[in-house]
């Protein structure tokens, strides 16, 4: 996460940040709309996401208090009160459910990013000149990490996930907005993708030739869990939507998951889309940005440690048919992934934000190498889930 808490980064936001050089009143008049516990102490920048500008927020104390304050870009998310919609709906149920207790916590502890409403009228946000703001509750004593460093670390990443996906199992997910139609559903991106390519100069489609035979031999397979899930096999769930592992927080002192930020995606879909993007983001110790293609490769020691803690908290309420398409969620999500930034760059880099020219293609490479790692070691991976799933879910 480079030092940033809770924020998205997939796409450039076409706006103006906002800087505290110019504008530390105006940002302290947003802030102070809120009903914080304290005068404010400070309030800096935080990290350098492509969404949403995010500001944190230190009141005085005792104790001392911080808080993020974010602006939501309106560009990516058209319906911001949906989104914060979901946040508050996810939250309590959270609270209902830990509450209640049965949760694979044990004494641990797990924390959801709380809103913070305004004085008064108790808005869960502020509009000031078009803009949406918003304050949430910072997880304190916590990092985050980029990339997996041990294995240890990959358990907690997959327990943190199962824990999420454990207490809102029950959360119907008809009560929440698809605040991203389409977002997670390979078929649509995949047709995206023929309409750009279509328009995409020769030039252009001279230089990725590579990359669009390897996207035409997956074609069929790039609808394999929306195909499940109209046949009834899989169903709809709530789900997180980006659980890369720099989106779960790690208690700093214990280094255990201690909760999941970057709430903006929760949406009804499938469980399979979060456990194949936490795969993908754990299992590639290179990481999306490396230029090293001949070494990137699905690891599958860590995989296991994922799934193992993964399945330690979430098995309870698998279904047979969740295991059979967990194979085919780990394969996909890398190429849906690699379309996108394929497709980007075809497009004229107009959605990801890179650094240098070619930069969408060179990701597109790595996640279509981990692709095809991934489909080497097919019959190694099924071996692992049928194991685990044997050990922690004899029934199914």
């Amino acid at each position: 996460m480079r030092g940033r808490h809770a924020i998205i980064r997939t796409c450039a936001t076409g706006e103006r940040p906002m800087t505290l050089g110019e504008s530390d009143a105006a940002l302290v008049s947003i802030a102070e709309a809120f009903d914080l516990p304290g005068r404010i102490r400070s309030l800096e920048p935080l990290g350098s996401g492509n969404v949403n500008e995010s500001f944190v927020v230190v009141c005085d104390g005792p104790p001392e208090r911080r808080f993020v304050l974010q602006r939501l870009n309106r560009r990516v998310f058209p319906r911001p009160d949906l989104v914060m919609a979901n946040i508050l709906a996810l939250g309590e149920h959270v609270d209902r459910r830990l509450a209640q207790g049965g949760s694979p916590l044990g004494e641990r502890r797990w924390e959801v990013p709380r809103v913070v409403r305004c004085r008064g009228d108790q808005r869960p946000w502020v509009e000031r000149d078009g803009a949406f703001w918003r304050l949430i509750t910072f997880i304190e004593s916590s990092r985050s990490f980029d990339v997996v460093a041990s294995a240890a670390q990959a358990r907690e990443v997959g327990f943190g996930l199962g824990v999420f996906h454990h207490l809102i199992s029950d959360l119907p997910p008809a009560g929440l907005a698809d605040t991203l139609e389409g977002f997670h559903i390979t078929p649509r991106y995949l047709e995206h993708y023929d309409a750009v390519l279509a328009k995409a100069p020769a030039a252009v489609v001279n230089e990725v030739l590579h990359c669009l035979a390897f996207v035409d031999e997956r074609r069929d397979f790039a609808s394999v869990l929306e195909a499940a899930r109209d046949s009834g096999q899989l169903r709809l769930r709530p789900i997180h939507g980006d659980p890369k592992v720099n989106n779960v927080m790690m208690e700093a002192c214990s280094g255990r998951a201690c909760a999941l930020v970057d709430l903006d995606t929760v949406k009804p879909g499938l469980i399979h889309y979060d456990i194949g993007d936490c795969l993908r983001s754990c299992c590639n110790p290179l990481g999306e940005e490396t230029a090293d293609l001949e070494a990137v490769s699905f690891d599958i020691d860590l995989c296991r440690e994922v799934l193992s803690g993964y399945l330690a908290a979430a098995s309870g309420f698998l279904t047979a048919a969740d295991y059979d398409h967990l194979y085919a969620a780990v394969r996909l999500i890398s190429f849906e992934l690699g379309l996108r930034f394929l497709t980007d760059h075809l497009a004229g880099n107009v959605y990801f934000r890179t650094d240098q020219p070619g930069h969408n293609l060179q990701r597109a490479l790595v996640q279509f190498r981990l692709t095809e790692s991934i489909e080497a070691q097919e019959i190694q991976i099924q071996d692992l889930i049928a194991e685990l799933r044997a050990d922690l879910a004899p029934g199914c």
